[in-house]
């Protein structure tokens, strides 16, 4: 069972935050455009649709690597206690200045406002792969790198 938790977990992050990642580091690039590039807006558009989208599949990361914690009774370990507190301020900024910037610039393309959120997408990108250095090195554990 451990395993086919790890292996849900595992998958739900790369089909999930991987697109999410991909899709908000591109976004502000389509919203620099003058706004009569309707094919720009478009591309923006559909952008911020699969943030959206893929943060509702997304929920299943935490959900799932919870589970696969407990299995493996590492729920005190502080390489994992570190990794739910970064995914909590990632999910943060997503659902409170990702997702929220977006839907801004599809209103009102200004280039101050698009900087902003290529420097939010950058944390939240970063803060997912310092997660996923901890998930692989998991520093003092027994099993660890």
């Amino acid at each position: 069972m451990t395993k086919l938790l790890l292996s849900v977990h595992v998958l739900a992050a790369i089909l999930a935050i991987g697109p999410i990642a991909v899709a908000a580091s591109m976004f502000p690039r389509y919203t620099r455009t003058p706004s009569q590039d309707g094919e720009a807006l478009q591309t923006a558009k559909v952008l911020h649709r699969i943030c959206r989208g893929y943060t509702l599949v997304g929920i299943a990361v935490p959900v799932f690597g919870v589970a696969t914690g407990a299995r493996l009774g590492v729920l005190t370990d502080a390489w994992l206690l570190i990794s739910i507190v970064l995914t909590a301020a990632a999910a943060a900024l997503l659902a409170l200045g990702i997702l929220p910037g977006q839907q801004r610039l599809l209103g009102s393309p200004e280039k101050s406002g698009a900087a902003r959120l290529a420097m939010v997408t950058g944390v939240f990108n970063l803060l997912w792969a310092v997660v996923v250095v901890l998930m692989i090195v998991r520093p003092g554990s027994t099993t660890g790198a």
